[in-house]
C-alpha cells in the first residue's frame, strides 16, 4: 500500500505537471532490473538504438513489454503506482497504457531531446500520468529535466523523431516550437531531482521534458510505466502514433478498450 500523498504534493502535479516521490518504489528495483536484463536479451520489434552513426556510447529504450516480461507486470499490478496515479491524478479509476525502458551506457553524450509524451499518444484528457523510476543513481547532470506548467500551455510542443530529428506529423505549424529552457532559461521553470533508485518523478503526459548524456562512468537505467485515469479518452492524430497499438478499433472519444489497457483500479 502506497503512503498517503500530502496535499501540498497533489496541488504541485496539479500546477505543475510534475513532483519528486522519494523511496516509493524502493522494494522494486531488484524485480525491474531483472525485467529490463530481459528485455535487453529479448527485445522487441519497438527496441530503437538513439545514438547517431559516428558517435561514442549506446542509448536504447524499448516499451509495451509488460505482457510478455513478468517483472513488470508484476509491477504495473502489484506495486503502488496505480494508488499513487489515483491520488495524484485525482481519479477513480486508472488504467494501464504502457511501459517503457529507456538505458543511458556510460560515455554516451547524446540527449534526449525535449518533447512532450501527449502528441505522439493516441489518448488525451486532463488525468493521464507517467511514473519515471531510475534504477541507478543519478544526478542533476543525468537526471530527467522537465517543464513547469508545460501541460497547460495552450498548444503541445512539435513532436519530432528522436534520432532523425524531423517532424513527426505534418503541419508543423499546429504544435509550438521545441523549446531550448537552457538558451532562454528566463522563460522557462526547469525541474530537475537528483534521484536515488526507488524515488520517482511522476509527471503529466502534457509535460515538455528531455534530459542530458550520460558521459560519466555508470549505467543510467530508467523505467517508465504511464497511466490514466476517467477523463481519458481515445483521440486521432494526423498520422501513425507512438506506440502505434495497430487496429486497435476505436473512434474519437471513445475509453481505451480494457482488453488491451487493464484497469488497475475500478472499471466497468
Amino acid at each position: 500500500m502506497a503512503r498517503p500523498l500530502d496535499t501540498d504534493t497533489v496541488v504541485a502535479f496539479k500546477r505543475d505537471g510534475a513532483v519528486c516521490l522519494r523511496g516509493v518504489f524502493s522494494e522494486w528495483i531488484d524485480t525491474l532490473a531483472e525485467g529490463v536484463e530481459r528485455n535487453e536479451i529479448e527485445p522487441s520489434s519497438a527496441f530503437a538504438e538513439n545514438v547517431p552513426t559516428g558517435e561514442r556510447g549506446r542509448f536504447w529504450d524499448d516499451y509495451c513489454n509488460w505482457n510478455r516480461i513478468p517483472a513488470f507486470e508484476r509491477f504495473a499490478f502489484e506495486s503502488a503506482a496505480a494508488e499513487l496515479a489515483a491520488g495524484l491524478m485525482q481519479a477513480e479509476t486508472v488504467q494501464l497504457f504502457h511501459d517503457h525502458v529507456l538505458v543511458k551506457e556510460p560515455a554516451t553524450p547524446t540527449l534526449t531531446p525535449w518533447h512532450s509524451d501527449r502528441p505522439y499518444y493516441f489518448v488525451d484528457g486532463t488525468q493521464t500520468i507517467s511514473f519515471w523510476i531510475p534504477l541507478d543513481p543519478v544526478s542533476t547532470d543525468t537526471t530527467l529535466r522537465l517543464i513547469a506548467g508545460s501541460h497547460r500551455w495552450e498548444r503541445d510542443v512539435l513532436p519530432v523523431k528522436w534520432l532523425a530529428g524531423d517532424d513527426f506529423y505534418p503541419n508543423a505549424d499546429d504544435y509550438l516550437p521545441v523549446p531550448d529552457p537552457d538558451a532562454d532559461p528566463d522563460q522557462f521553470e526547469v525541474l530537475e531531482w537528483a534521484l536515488e533508485p526507488g524515488d520517482a518523478v511522476a509527471f503529466d503526459f502534457g509535460v515538455c521534458h528531455g534530459s542530458r548524456g550520460n558521459p560519466g562512468g555508470a549505467r543510467r537505467r530508467a523505467f517508465s510505466l504511464r497511466l490514466f485515469g476517467d477523463d481519458a479518452r481515445y483521440v486521432s492524430r494526423p498520422g501513425p502514433t507512438s506506440p502505434p497499438f495497430p487496429e486497435h478499433g476505436m473512434s474519437d472519444g471513445d475509453r481505451l478498450r480494457p482488453d488491451w489497457f487493464p484497469y488497475l483500479i475500478g472499471g466497468p
